[in-house]
């Protein structure tokens, strides 16, 4: 090899040598680069997973605030007293003279949400004719649910069918309607005259609520085989006396005082709070099994 040829050898390796390491330089720190950014990456998932741990979404707590379950205010009386028990022995010797101890239990599949007692009386004057005498006491308690509202707000609207109904009895003549006072929260009479072929029927009704407990008490009179016709308002008064001690009666079986006003310090119940039995489906069964109508009373007479 000649000079001239060496020497320019030796320059292209004396140029070659800086693009070398210049190379070098770039491909390191391309190289450099991917693990900068996984780096990054992990770094940022790392954050992400702890602040998910410290301030939970909207989303997680979404399905716990929804799933909290409705509350209704709890029925204020939790049983009911035997309903052959709830008119006094005197009472029942006013009303029903021949028949207080006729007493006859109606059945219920649970008897602490509804309950009723009949009794009948047949005075006999021998050439005269005779008197006849019917009375029946039905109670129905209703127990706070959350799909059918209060037992109280359940109790009055069935009250109100109650007294409909009474107005509307089948070949009812002479319906008259009147408020009671000093029966519970609410009450109304309703009469009204009933041909027989027996003889004529003179039809009380009652129809009492206290608290989330309805009272409906039917009372009717007759002469029979000739017996005059019983006066009505005699009959209606002592209906409207019988309903009051039944609507204590309720009261009393709760814890308050009998006769005290609902609502009044003396009435307090400790049973005021929610029923162990608390369903909607034990009180649709008791509205379906409800007291008879007041045209069902007169009926059986």
């Amino acid at each position: 090899m000649s000079e001239g040829t060496m020497q320019r050898a030796a320059q292209r390796d004396h140029h070659s040598a800086p693009r070398a390491k210049r190379l070098n330089r770039v491909l390191v720190c391309a190289a450099a680069v991917p693990v900068m950014f996984l780096a990054a990456a992990c770094s940022s998932d790392s954050g992400s997973g702890d602040g998910g741990k410290q301030t939970p979404s909207a989303d997680a707590k979404g399905p716990s605030s929804a799933s909290a379950s409705p509350t209704v205010q709890a029925a204020a009386y939790a049983k009911l007293p035997g309903a052959c028990k709830v008119l006094s022995g005197k009472t029942l010797g006013d009303l029903v003279p021949k028949g207080a101890k006729s007493a006859k239990e109606g059945t219920s599949s649970d008897v602490s949400s509804r309950a009723s007692c009949s009794w009948n009386s047949l005075d006999n004057n021998g050439v005269k004719g005779s008197q006849f005498r019917w009375l029946n006491v039905s109670l129905l308690r209703f127990e706070s649910d959350a799909t059918r509202g209060t037992g109280e707000a359940q109790a009055r609207e069935y009250y109100q069918k109650q007294v409909q109904d009474a107005k509307s009895a089948t070949d009812a003549k002479n319906v008259k309607s009147q408020p009671v006072s000093g029966t519970g929260d609410e009450a109304t009479l309703v009469r009204y005259d009933l041909k027989k072929k027996e003889g004529a029927f003179k039809q009380q009704t009652v129809v009492a609520r206290v608290e989330n407990v309805v009272v409906t008490l039917d009372y009717n009179g007759a002469g029979l085989a000739g017996d005059k016709t019983p006066d009505a308002d005699d009959l209606s008064k002592s209906a409207q006396a019988a309903a009051k001690e039944a609507v204590a009666a309720v009261t009393a079986a709760n814890g308050g005082k009998a006769g005290a006003a609902p609502g009044s310090s003396s009435s307090a119940s400790p049973s005021k709070a929610p029923s162990k039995s608390a369903s909607p489906s034990k009180s649709a069964s008791a509205s379906a099994s409800a007291s008879p109508s007041a045209s069902k009373s007169a009926a059986k007479s």
